[in-house]
């Protein structure tokens, strides 16, 4: 930390300089101050402005790139700078995933979340569903009747079925929200699918319930496709949690 970097204190709430860069970015943006479309100030005058070191700035920004929020240009005028911008729903998901992945909630808890979740994107999808979007559902139900799928298959297809129920939704948000839970389930659902001892007898009916819930989809009947995959999430969870037989 340089001499012009504040040393962390009860004034910054313990904050070090690149955080105190990036609070302040925040608090611009969540105040209305600073928009898409917006230049950061330049790097000497926002180091100045805020009393910390140049290289403090570079690691803020960098930050901000990573979460999608701001894109650096070389140059002067209004191409060069650092420029807000929309976030890119990649990086708002990835960034969901991750933190659901590694905060260890209780999967009690994200269970609830999506299905709260999937019963709104699922009620979407039966309204605006393309039939591009039916036809990835379809290939993906197809490829689950097959025979010879192995479980870590079976769970990929499974993941991108509700990922493409969501995608059909035509909510952004819901559709970034409903995908990042249910990515950040993947795995934990496979570990249940490799140790279940019943999957011959499991795995038609998680078929079954995919089938239902995408021949509602296609009726355009919301109600029924909520409901549908509000129960499917449910008994599969209760299937894939019972301990296994002594």
């Amino acid at each position: 930390m340089s001499a012009a970097d504040p040393l962390p204190g009860p004034e910054t709430g313990g904050l070090r300089a690149f955080e105190l860069v990036l609070r302040w970015v925040d608090e611009r943006i969540l105040g209305g101050d600073l928009e898409v479309g917006d230049h950061l100030p330049a790097e000497r005058d926002l180091a100045a402005r805020l009393g910390v070191s140049r290289a403090a700035v570079r690691e803020a920004v960098r930050t901000l790139q990573a979460q999608g929020v701001v894109r650096s240009s070389v140059g002067a005028g209004a191409a060069g700078g650092t420029t807000l911008t929309a976030v890119p729903s990649g990086a708002l998901g990835r960034l969901l995933r991750l933190h659901v992945a590694l905060a260890a909630f209780p999967l009690p808890d994200v269970v609830e979340v999506r299905i709260a979740l999937e019963r709104l994107s699922v009620r979407l999808a039966a309204t605006h569903a393309t039939p591009e979007d039916l036809a990835a559902m379809r290939a993906l139900l197809d490829e689950m009747a097959d025979p010879g799928i192995d479980r870590a298959r079976f769970n990929d297809c499974d993941t991108d079925f509700h990922v493409a129920l969501a995608e059909a939704a035509g909510n952004a948000l819901a559709r970034d929200l409903t995908s990042a839970i249910r990515e950040s389930m993947r795995l934990p659902i496979l570990d249940r699918f490799r140790s279940v001892e019943v999957w011959d007898d499991l795995a038609p009916v998680l078929r079954r319930d995919h089938e239902e819930i995408f021949a509602a989809v296609v009726a355009g009947d919301g109600d029924a496709a909520a409901t549908l995959t509000e129960r499917h999430i449910r008994s599969a969870w209760v299937a894939l949690s019972a301990p296994s037989p002594a």
